[in-house]
């Protein structure tokens, strides 16, 4: 048994009465413990529950919470609010895809980066607003995202020096 679904096993023994009135919780706490929610949990989940694994992902679908795939090691998030989208956030956006070649909800094979996108940030004053790895970045235009995803690069090189 591989030590993800060791882990998986347990968040369900502490769920051992619950039926499907439990599957947020209990998805929430795989993706907290695992990083995302993969084919294997959810397939452990769905045998546990006595659900498709189809019905799980109906619902893990549903809300934009959880992730399918590890984040990368520069996760950059961007809102798409109401400020930020008057502000410009989908030039950013359609400029992070073509950069990073990755659309929302994907990482990187190299697992460099990751993407999401979010409905709101709760900084509308400093709208266009994006995350990389928790970290705000105010006024963001489609070049600014060029040049942060090339000063990750850069940095994550010179960690491997």
């Amino acid at each position: 048994m591989s030590e993800n679904a060791k882990k998986v096993g347990a968040i369900l023994d502490k769920y051992s009465h619950a039926g499907r009135d439990a599957l947020i919780p209990i998805l929430q706490e795989i993706q907290e413990a695992l990083g995302f929610l993969s084919k294997d949990a959810i397939a452990q989940t769905g045998k546990r529950l006595g659900l498709p694994a189809s019905k799980i992902y109906g619902v893990a679908t549903f809300y934009n919470q959880f992730r399918f795939q590890p984040k990368g090691r520069h996760h950059i998030t961007i809102c798409r609010g109401t400020a930020c989208h008057v502000k410009g956030s989908d030039k950013v956006l359609d400029s992070a895809c073509s950069t990073l070649k990755l659309q929302p909800g994907q990482t990187s094979r190299d697992r460099m980066f990751s993407l999401e996108t979010v409905a709101c940030m709760g900084a509308c004053g400093l709208a266009p607003v994006i995350t990389i790895n928790e970290e705000f970045n105010a006024k963001v235009n489609p070049r600014k995202i060029v040049r942060l995803a090339q000063d990750c690069k850069e940095h994550s090189t010179e960690e491997k020096k």
